[in-house]
């Protein structure tokens, strides 16, 4: 079986820009492959959907454009979990929340530093191969939960968040599908929730490389050592029911509802 755990996917229309963003990756060792517009870059990941573990998407493209590829990606269940980068020079408020709203997993504006793209191209590789340990856990074990019906958990660290998600998602019959999202559900509770760490300076600190770092620091200020979240369970005839708190301010959920 190839492996394709180090293989990314690059699409845009203009020939200078994939040589560039090809000679940047291969720096960082990544395998990089092409495509010169959305439609051939669908092409390629519906042919082979566990090809890549990162996927650049320009967003201004002929035939097909970036944000339409994020969108249908998305709506793919063998595709909605890899991790798609946007990167255009339209970085308006309206644009980048348009894109985030469609699950880019990071917007990068041009023109971008080397350094910036090897951060957040990194930063989305950890987190595909996170996913991707998750699913292999999660189908070690079978017998998890079984007996469970209701539960309350708290925890306050980012690997106390995983370690709870891959437990409870054994107790779904759809757990490869949801764990992902539920260990993102409990990160976010942690790093937006109880540590106030805003969408900006997320994206800040992954451009710098120091998003766990910065975590970690918190979690050891007086003013957030204690906090925690609460996971509730309960697990009904039909029906799975997730419950979770954080101790944070709460935010403006109405910017990242999806735009029509």
């Amino acid at each position: 079986m190839t492996d394709y755990s180090n293989r990314i996917l690059v699409a845009d229309d203009e020939p200078h820009n994939l040589e560039l963003l090809q000679l940047f990756l291969e720096e960082k060792d990544y395998l990089v492959e092409t495509a010169s517009d959305g439609q051939a870059a669908w092409e390629k990941l519906t042919t082979e959907p566990d090809r890549y573990m990162v996927v650049l998407l320009d967003r201004m493209m002929p035939n097909m454009s970036g944000l339409e590829v994020l969108k249908k990606m998305k709506q793919d269940v063998r595709l909605c979990k890899l991790p798609v980068v946007l990167q255009t020079a339209l970085s308006s408020t309206e644009d980048v929340t348009e894109g985030i709203s469609a699950g880019a997993y990071y917007y990068l504006g041009k023109p971008y530093e080397r350094s910036m793209l090897h951060s957040v191209v990194d930063a989305a590789a950890s987190d595909y191969h996170h996913h991707r340990k998750l699913i292999s856990d999660l189908q070690e074990t079978q017998r998890t939960l079984e007996m469970l019906s209701y539960g309350v958990f708290s925890f306050s660290t980012l690997d106390e968040a995983q370690a709870l998600a891959l437990l409870l998602a054994k107790g779904c019959s759809t757990g490869p599908s949801i764990v992902s999202g539920l260990a993102e559900l409990f990160v976010n509770a942690v790093e937006h929730g109880n540590l106030n760490i805003s969408y900006e300076e997320k994206s800040r600190l992954l451009e710098e490389g120091t998003w766990r770092q910065e975590i970690e620091s918190r979690l050891l200020q007086s003013e957030y050592r204690d906090r925690k979240v609460i996971g509730e369970y309960r697990k009904e005839p039909n029906l799975i029911e997730f419950l979770i708190s954080d101790e944070g301010h709460g935010f403006d959920w109405q910017i990242f509802l999806p735009v029509e």
